[in-house]
């Protein structure tokens, strides 16, 4: 009795797709690398804190946009579906900021 071996066949390298992954690559790395400049190399001196703060949470915001779209394959869905989790995460983000601007209100309201 004879066995049979499997007959694997190789596919060529699609170069479209390695080259997307590439591209993810680099892009995060660019943002990463402004990011870090950001926060540890630019002086007070030349940026103030608020202003880096704002900054850094902008490129760490569009950074997570982009992890979300390509890894989570979020960009290739239809818009009703990317809207449908877009808006309630923006509203919740914007219910944060006003919880803690009014809250610093109040605190400064109490002590003050």
């Amino acid at each position: 009795m004879e066995q049979e071996t499997p007959e694997i066949q190789v596919q060529p390298a699609d170069k479209a797709k390695i080259w997307g992954i590439w591209k993810v690559m680099l892009i995060l790395a660019a943002v990463t690398t402004v990011e870090f400049i950001i926060a540890l190399a630019i002086p007070l001196s030349v940026m103030p804190q608020p202003v880096k703060v704002y900054v850094y949470i902008a490129l760490t915001i569009v950074k997570a946009f982009y992890i979300v779209g390509e890894f989570m394959h979020l960009s290739h869905e239809r818009k009703s579906l990317i809207w449908s989790i877009l808006l309630p995460t923006l509203f919740i983000v914007f219910m944060l900021f006003i919880f803690l601007f009014q809250g610093a209100k109040i605190y400064e309201v109490l002590m003050g």
